[in-house]
């Protein structure tokens, strides 16, 4: 069995995210990852809770998770699924967005939610992949977007 036959499925819990994204408090947003196959797609999860520190403002008394943070999200779950389908070193390279396209947002996401973000490869060369991400809450499309992403050196 090769090394991404034994990996695929494996779930990726908060430490080894933790080694593959820079990302840290108050901006990761994802808690662990399920169903990883190689190159091929990863789901990401957020327990969302109300003492993330955007509900103070985003909206008083009506608390909602704002949109570009669950696209962030999208993208941190592509990152995970990139970072350890290349095996990259992140002391040495990191992950950015290169475009976002068709975002659509279609249902709020309150304190409470478990958002599972299901993000699957549509196109990969090298260290640039594309990806089509959604969103859901109780399976219900929160959003959806297109978004494409390169591993360069970090500097």
């Amino acid at each position: 069995m090769s090394t991404e036959q034994a990996a695929a499925g494996d779930t990726i819990d908060i430490g080894e995210i933790l080694s593959r994204l820079p990302h840290r408090y108050p901006f990761l947003l994802v808690d662990r990852c399920e169903q990883f196959k190689p190159s091929e797609s990863i789901v990401g999860i957020k327990c969302v809770t109300f003492n993330e520190p955007f509900f103070q403002g985003h909206f008083p008394g009506h608390p909602v998770m704002p949109g570009v943070l669950i696209v962030e999200a999208l993208g941190q779950t592509g990152a995970i699924m990139m970072s350890k389908s290349l095996n990259i070193d992140i002391a040495g390279k990191i992950i950015y967005f290169m475009s976002i396209d068709g975002v659509r947002f279609r249902s709020p996401v309150r304190p409470g939610d478990v958002l599972n973000m299901h993000v699957e490869v549509t196109r990969a060369r090298g260290d640039i992949f594309k990806f089509k991400g959604k969103a859901l809450v109780n399976g219900k499309v929160c959003a959806e977007a297109e978004f494409t992403a390169m591993s360069a050196d970090a500097k």
